[in-house]
């Protein structure tokens, strides 16, 4: 087999894995969210830039706030889950860069001086992070619920601030009764694959 990594790890964070519906009210505790960080923070982006930022929604208020910006058929979900969190690009990262990439100090001003520049780094830097982080959440034994279905703008204005864009919100516990959707299906390698 081409694959090094354990067939069972490949079940849990591919084959096996989708995403949840339902969520026991089993606790998801602030110790497996920093195992589930440090693990995925290796993941790689251009500069090392890091833009993903994550917002724990823990707090029964805060979880009421952000029902509100949810799709309604989001809403239930999102109130149920043990944990969600809201995923967003900090397109100040660039704040970051000297320590982030320490041999070329120059690149937060060489490429990242201009907001445009940083606001299209930071979305697709931060969406290669949310693949990321949505893995590290199956490692973790846990079940992700990534879901795009809200008002961007509310959660924004809610929860955040004009630097941070959010990305979606990501719904974590372990799986409840009924959890998931049959799966649907994929395309093969060869309609998506070209050799030239």
């Amino acid at each position: 087999m081409p694959l090094v990594l354990d067939p069972a790890a490949q079940d849990l964070l591919f084959r096996e894995a989708r995403t949840a519906n339902t969520f026991t009210d089993e606790p998801v505790t602030d110790e497996q969210m920093q195992a589930i960080y440090d693990l995925v923070k290796y993941g790689p982006t251009a500069f090392n830039q890091s833009p993903l930022r994550i917002t724990l929604v823990r707090s029964p208020e805060a979880r009421e706030r952000l029902v509100q910006h949810m799709a309604e058929g989001n809403r239930p979900k999102t109130a149920a889950a043990p944990l969600v969190a809201i995923l967003s690009a900090d397109n100040e990262f660039h704040d970051e860069l000297p320590q982030l990439f320490p041999h070329f100090p120059q690149a937060k001003d060489a490429f990242f001086s201009e907001r445009p520049a940083r606001e299209g780094a930071a979305l697709l830097n931060s969406a290669l992070q949310a693949a990321y982080f949505i893995v590290g959440v199956r490692a973790a034994g846990l079940a992700a619920g990534p879901m795009t279905g809200l008002d961007f703008e509310g959660v924004r204005k809610e929860f955040l601030d004009d630097d941070h864009t959010p990305l979606m919100v990501v719904n974590i516990g372990r799986p409840g009764p009924d959890a998931w959707f049959p799966r649907s299906p994929r395309l093969t390698y060869d309609q998506v694959v070209t050799t030239v």
